[in-house]
């Protein structure tokens, strides 16, 4: 039988652990699908804020590319194996970062995942865009480019990707919608790597070249920033920049001024500051008892060179980083 004064110091020491400081600095690892793009840099600058805002540290880091799955598994594994207080991440493959982020939970450590979905059911909240309303904009948007309707192309991003597989599909069901638009591409991919989606965008169009050097393509759709920037070039190099209809997706100062010269008729354009920040923001909530949306919409827009100059669409056009 426990002596009486021993029975004592164990109660001590159980109410001493219980009463251990429980306001400690969190430290949020927040680890994106790559770390070179502007849509990446934005996001950063969001997450940010939102740390100075309700005083955590955040760690920033992931791939150099978007196609480095196994980087992005061992940084999250990583992170778990440290115990940081929270994660928030953007998932470069739908499926292989499930069992870390499972592995994650397990370890009580609440993830939040941004951008691109993942087919689990372990995450505190999603944040990101609704990627199919936004392919959706862009069918729609080329649509009303080509009234008497026309031949469209569709280079694609990567498989495994789930944000730019439902802005591909969205724009399909939309494009699907105008019977006088024929999709006469929708099965090429450009690849995360911008001289590998060059050459994949030259490629394709090459196809449908003819023997004056004329583009027999009327309409095109790239769902993100890597794949807009290559076809912009290819469509500059070619000469055939402003003789086809297109609609890109991101921001970035090339795509800017590829618009202003009117080689690109519009962008899709998600908020990547306010995808980081509010993803920043759940996971400390959540962190901190607070109820959190399961599914979190950040927005999008069309911006062309007709709405271009209005505050709102020059924000999302060139996002405060240093902020």
């Amino acid at each position: 039988m426990m002596r009486p004064t021993l029975i004592v110091l164990a109660i001590a020491s159980l109410l001493s652990a219980c009463s251990a400081p429980t306001n400690e600095k969190l430290t949020i690892a927040v680890i994106p699908k790559a770390t070179s793009h502007t849509f990446w840099r934005s996001i950063h600058a969001g997450a940010e804020k939102a740390a100075r805002e309700v005083g955590v540290d955040i760690i920033w880091r992931g791939p150099l590319r978007e196609d480095d799955r196994s980087g992005q598994v061992s940084e999250v594994q990583g992170f778990v194996t440290r115990g940081v207080s929270g994660i928030v991440l953007a998932p470069l493959d739908n499926l292989a970062l499930v069992a870390p982020v499972a592995e994650a939970t397990h370890s009580r450590i609440p993830v939040v995942i941004i951008d691109s979905g993942l087919k689990t059911e372990d995450y505190v909240s999603f944040v990101a865009t609704n990627n199919t309303r936004a392919g959706e904009l862009a069918g729609d948007a080329l649509a009303q480019l080509l009234p008497d309707g026309g031949r469209i192309v569709l280079l694609r991003y990567a498989e495994g990707s789930a944000s730019t597989t439902e802005r591909e599909d969205g724009f399909l069901s939309a494009i699907g919608t105008y019977p006088t638009l024929k999709v006469i591409s929708s099965n090429q991919y450009g690849g995360s790597d911008m001289e590998s989606a060059y050459r994949k965008g030259e490629s394709l169009l090459s196809r449908f070249k003819a023997e004056n050097g004329s583009l027999a393509v009327d309409g095109i759709f790239c769902p993100n920033e890597s794949t807009t920037h290559a076809m912009l070039r290819v469509l500059i190099d070619n000469g055939w920049a402003g003789k086809v209809k297109f609609i890109g997706f991101d921001a970035t100062d090339a795509l800017v001024k590829g618009m202003t010269d009117g080689h690109i008729n519009g962008l899709i354009l998600q908020d990547p500051v306010k995808m980081g920040y509010l993803g920043v923001k759940a996971v400390v909530a959540h962190i901190r008892g607070e109820s959190v949306p399961r599914r979190i919409d950040t927005g999008v827009q069309l911006v062309t060179r007709e709405n271009m100059s209005q505050p709102a669409m020059n924000d999302l056009l060139h996002p405060a980083l240093g902020q």
